[in-house]
């Protein structure tokens, strides 16, 4: 690694660090503060933190390196997730903000889960929270895994050593600032994100000529990579699509929702949310398509080596922000991708300790613990699961993108509809929620476990299916709502229509 990379990335993980120290001082008085940062989120933040939580490695490394390969029929798995976050935003951001306040503060979500539906069995929380533990346990693995290869493909590190320096930065400020911590670094790494998906394509582009000149470029070496539907099938290009219905049961995602200061900054971190999405999306397509031509162009050894290996096109944008800029400026774009991994971790990091303090700890161990005591718990819960994950990271059996896209399958179909349903239909009930529950997450592990000819079909769309009809139908068939849970969710909607329109 050049020794003005090593500044910029040092100079990266300090201010990390940093943000962690400062939110320390605002987030020990409480769990609250610690886990959802006392609902007092500006939408700025909330937006470019739902934004980088979500958006991992595969926004820098992923998709630049499949439009690379693959061309332009690689973005159905873009469009899909753009138009999912922005019907996250308009369907289930204002109701669920307002919902998880008005079913008694619920500040995860198991917790509304079991407050929504009046459930005094709480084995809607409990089997809500085991579904989170399990899979943000395995998801956070992946994160590590990412950091860990990240180092070892970008900085001919070793993978353990890279893999201890990403976990113990992002454990760091995790474990000193919570909710605080995690949202504020994830707004930085947003901005950073965003800044080096536009500097890097513009000049690549203004090296290669301009857009017209890249085309022609690219169109010349294969012009098969400007076809969209090249070697696509309508089950593929739905199941691409698909990704999107994702994001309606994703906890890191939704909890930020919940912790915005009020309903009617929605609108405003829905404005900034998508266009920080599309302007990223944008660029992470536009570096490994014009890429392309520059490659062409310039370096057509590399060119060869890209072209014969996937998993080695997946480097591109490494590649163009080390021949195109300084070492110290291609050294903060490099941070860019640790910013991605990063802020994924600390999100799945927050919510699996929430999990663990209020809906397993406060539940069934100790259901008067003060403040302090809750706190405690809160940070000794991400060290917990920390090393748990980083134990897991050591030898990883399968790949990255296999790993994140089953437990994003496997939230998106347990969570999703009950999410959806339970936000938008009063005639939900809680029987129906928590079978509906089980039934997409088991479909999704079936899917993936079980062996059958149409492996093809991305797992979320039959375990969403089944479990939306699931709660449908259970619902129907059930004895109605009691007119407490019918006048919570009118109170809901009168309120959400108030400052929505």
């Amino acid at each position: 690694m050049n020794v003005y990379e090593q500044i910029s990335i040092g100079l990266y993980m300090l201010l990390m660090v940093g943000i962690g120290i400062y939110s320390y001082r605002k987030s020990s008085s409480s769990s609250d503060d610690f886990l959802i940062g006392g609902r007092q989120m500006g939408a700025a933040v909330t937006a470019l933190s739902a934004g980088a939580s979500d958006m991992s490695g595969w926004l820098l490394m992923g998709i630049p390196g499949a439009m690379y390969y693959s061309g332009v029929s690689s973005a159905w798995l873009a469009i899909g997730l753009t138009f999912g976050a922005f019907l996250n935003y308009i369907l289930v951001a204002p109701r669920l903000r307002v919902y998880t306040e008005v079913a008694k503060n619920a500040i995860t979500i198991p917790v509304y889960f079991e407050n929504r539906f009046h459930d005094k069995s709480q084995l809607l929380k409990l089997v809500s929270s085991l579904f989170i533990l399990v899979f943000f346990t395995l998801y956070t693995s992946a994160g590590m895994v990412a950091g860990g290869r990240l180092f070892e493909s970008a900085f001919h590190m070793d993978y353990q050593t890279g893999l201890y320096v990403t976990s113990f930065v992002v454990v760091l400020y995790t474990f000193l600032g919570g909710f605080l911590a995690v949202s504020l670094t994830d707004f930085v790494q947003g901005t950073i994100m965003v800044i080096a998906l536009l500097m890097v394509p513009v000049v690549v582009l203004f090296s290669t000529g301009g857009v017209s000149d890249a085309l022609s470029t690219i169109e010349a070496k294969d012009p098969l990579k400007l076809d969209l539907f090249r070697g696509a099938t309508t089950i593929s290009i739905i199941s691409l699509l698909a990704w999107g219905l994702g994001y309606f049961g994703q906890p890191h995602i939704l909890v930020r929702y919940m912790a915005i200061e009020h309903i009617r900054d929605i609108i405003k971190a829905r404005r900034i949310g998508m266009t920080w999405m599309i302007l990223t999306v944008l660029g992470a397509i536009s570096v490994g398509f014009f890429g392309i031509a520059y490659l062409m162009q310039y370096d057509q050894e590399t060119m060869r080596a890209f072209d014969s290996s996937k998993e080695l096109s997946e480097t591109i944008f490494i590649f163009l922000s080390r021949s195109l800029f300084h070492p110290f400026i291609g050294g903060l774009l490099l941070s860019a991708i640790l910013a991605a991994v990063m802020s994924t971790i600390s999100s799945q990091l927050l919510v699996t300790s929430s999990s663990l303090t209020e809906d397993i700890y406060r539940t069934f161990f100790n259901k008067n613990a003060n403040p302090k005591s809750l706190l405690f718990v809160s940070r000794l819960s991400v060290l917990v699961v920390a090393v748990i994950a980083l134990l897991l990271s050591l030898t990883p059996s399968e790949s990255i993108l296999n790993m994140v896209g089953n437990a994003w399958a496997g939230f998106g179909a347990a969570f999703g509809p009950l999410v959806l349903l339970s936000l938008l239909w009063k005639r939900t009930t809680g029987l129906a929620g928590l079978l509906g529950m089980i039934v997409g997450g088991t479909t999704v592990l079936a899917w993936v476990y079980i062996p059958h000819d149409y492996k093809a079909i991305y797992e979320i769309i039959p375990g969403f299916i089944l479990s939306f009809l699931t709660i449908v139908v259970v619902s129907l068939v059930s004895k109605p709502v009691s007119k407490e849970i019918v006048d919570e969710f009118n109170e809901v909607k009168a309120i959400t229509d108030k400052y929505m329109k």
